[in-house]
């Protein structure tokens, strides 16, 4: 009775051969994409991520939902920041990087296909990023900040790359037993993390 109401949730781990593949586009914004776009948001929400890519849902599509909180806005926002934070959740089809900034930055990342590890990932300060809304409309504009950051993190996934991928070999020596052991678990749970709400 006290689990009737309950939902399962289910992310993808490192170690599922469907977080290595080159994902397809999105043909058309058929009543199954908007079902797999709501359940990623709930996903994402209900494990507390501010993005999560179709490759994570177990689905190789390009397909990407965000949730990157207001409060991430910096004293000067890029245009992307203020176009796009006050929409989250935002839903994005076929999203591509047109441009990326010869600036580089530093942060530490994490990944709800890798739960609980960390490591620092240099990437451009900003980029241009399109895309299109479920309903069809185009966004195009540039993205920095924490929002610029998780564009590049979860368009990523969709090529079949994960942060662990990009870290320096300093970095990924600190991880290197971490990611092992993700791997061996992920393989004793399907690769499947689950969450019961």
């Amino acid at each position: 009775m006290f689990f009737k109401n309950k939902k399962r949730y289910v992310v993808h781990t490192v170690g599922d051969p469907v977080l290595r593949e080159k994902a397809k586009p999105v043909a058309a914004v058929t009543p199954e994409i908007r079902q797999l776009a709501a359940s990623m948001i709930e996903s994402m929400q209900a494990f507390e991520g501010i993005g999560l890519a179709a490759p994570q849902a177990g689905e190789s599509l390009r397909l990407v939902v965000f949730d990157v909180p207001l409060e991430s806005m910096g004293d000067t926002p890029s245009t992307g920041e203020r176009l796009l934070l006050p929409k989250m959740p935002l839903v994005v089809v076929n999203p591509e990087i047109v441009a990326s900034s010869e600036n580089l930055t530093s942060h530490d990342e994490g990944c709800l296909s890798l739960p609980d590890l960390f490591a620092p990932v240099v990437r451009p300060a900003s980029v241009v990023f399109r895309a299109q809304t479920l309903d069809g409309e185009w966004i195009e504009c540039e993205c920095g900040g924490l929002l610029g950051r998780c564009i590049q993190h979860e368009l990523d996934h969709l090529d079949g790359t994960l942060f662990i991928d990009r870290l320096t070999p300093e970095a990924a020596r600190t991880v290197e037993r971490e990611l092992k052991q993700l791997i061996r678990f992920g393989e004793r749970h399907h690769f499947h993390r689950v969450k019961v709400k």
